[in-house]
């Protein structure tokens, strides 16, 4: 039988995949092959072939038939709805609609695939994909089709994990906000989660005895984790003033970086 690779004819440039290209990504992904390569050799960009895979079960759970059917499904029911919201205004900067719909699927497959939960992942990819970085509950609402207690509950849980927070605009609506100091926010977040285990494993050693093999195995991880977590808050200390660093062209080309901080 042919290697998918040798197959003529089945690769359409620009165009949705076809089902046969989504099973050479199969055996691509089953070779072990960078997305990058997997697209060279289908002539696809490689944000084409990240978005397919991470849209679709990710690099193990990737099924061809699956990920092709999960497409027409998709296809069928955009056809079906009425455009509403953001999808079916005119993007600024002369953005292609569909495109920036299909990053926001991406980006939101790569939030849930670090853990959040579905709708937490949709609302923080929804607000990241804005220019302001914000949005009031009814926008939200409004673009993602779904309920004002789907977006409560979404936000209340991303808040928790300092991932958003809220602000009164002018016309003191509440509005929700993704900017660059909840990045180090969250990190810190992060790191200091570990604070409760560290204390508890501490607490045990004395209890199960000292050099006992369990009091040693909860001695190890509660040194690790407090090695790793006072890494995490020093590396976040020190790098905080990237996040307000924007780089500039100056007139010979070059970039040069500017902080946005006073």
């Amino acid at each position: 039988m042919e290697h998918p690779w040798g197959m003529k004819g089945v690769v359409m440039p620009g165009g949705r995949l076809t089902q046969q290209e989504r099973q050479q990504i199969a055996v691509g992904l089953a070779d072990n092959l960078a997305y990058a390569e997997i697209g060279r050799r289908l002539d696809r960009p490689t944000s084409t072939i990240t978005r397919e895979v991470m849209r679709n079960g990710g690099p193990t759970g990737y099924r061809a038939d699956l990920a092709h059917r999960a497409t027409q499904q998709r296809t069928h029911r955009r056809g079906q709805a009425t455009p509403q919201g953001p999808q079916a205004l005119p993007q600024p900067y002369g953005r292609d609609a569909e495109a920036v719909r299909d990053y926001e699927e991406t980006l939101t497959t790569v939030f849930m695939t670090s853990g959040l939960p579905k709708m937490m992942a949709r609302v923080l990819g929804c607000l990241y994909t804005t220019d302001t970085g914000s949005l009031t509950a009814s926008e939200l609402a409004q673009h993602l089709q779904v309920s004002p207690a789907s977006i409560s509950k979404a936000i209340t849980f991303l808040e928790s994990l300092d991932l958003v927070r809220r602000e009164r605009d002018q016309r003191r609506r509440e509005r929700y906000v993704v900017d660059d100091d909840l990045w180090y926010r969250s990190m810190i977040r992060s790191a200091r989660a570990n604070d409760q285990f560290i204390e508890t494993a501490r607490q045990g050693i004395g209890i199960l005895g000292r050099g006992t093999p369990a009091a040693t195995r909860l001695e190890s991880a509660s040194r690790f984790l407090d090695f790793v977590s006072e890494g995490l808050i020093r590396a976040a200390e020190q790098g905080r003033e990237v996040l307000y660093t924007r780089t500039e062209t100056t007139p010979d080309g070059t970039d040069t970086p500017r902080s946005d901080r006073a």
